[in-house]
């Protein structure tokens, strides 16, 4: 399956982890009071989800845009999400690599455009908030 350069551009995982930053930075701009999303309630869709408030959300948000742009994971978490991987009943090192890959490179753009989304739904809410229309 062959790709165009202009399939590959606009799905690539730069260009998706530059959108992701793009929102942080544009919600980091327009949310001046962050303090005005506590005790404001999250969309939560799925049960699993953990049920938190928009300032939660905001300062996860941005987190996680910091940890993709400077690559600070923790030593201790990365250690902690190996060894939860190690432990599953399916065994990844008897998977084939390419397939692994893919696997996770599937994931991450559905994390991240998810998290695009959320990002953009929060600077909507404040803007609601706030009292200004788009």
């Amino acid at each position: 399956m062959q790709f165009t350069t202009t399939e590959l551009n606009r799905n690539s995982l730069i260009l998706t982890l530059t959108r992701y930053s793009s929102a942080v930075s544009d919600m980091e701009r327009t949310i001046l009071l962050p303090s005005l999303l506590r005790d404001v309630p999250s969309d939560c869709e799925a049960a699993k989800e953990t049920c938190r408030d928009l300032y939660a959300n905001y300062l996860m948000l941005k987190a996680v845009r910091n940890t993709v742009e400077n690559s600070l994971v923790l030593l201790d978490d990365h250690k902690a999400k190996n060894m939860a991987l190690a432990k599953s009943p399916d065994s990844v090192a008897d998977a084939d690599p390419e397939a692994v890959f893919l696997f996770h490179l599937r994931g991450m753009f559905s994390v991240m455009s998810e998290l695009t989304k959320k990002t953009k739904s929060l600077t909507e809410k404040y803007l609601d908030i706030i009292g200004v229309a788009d």
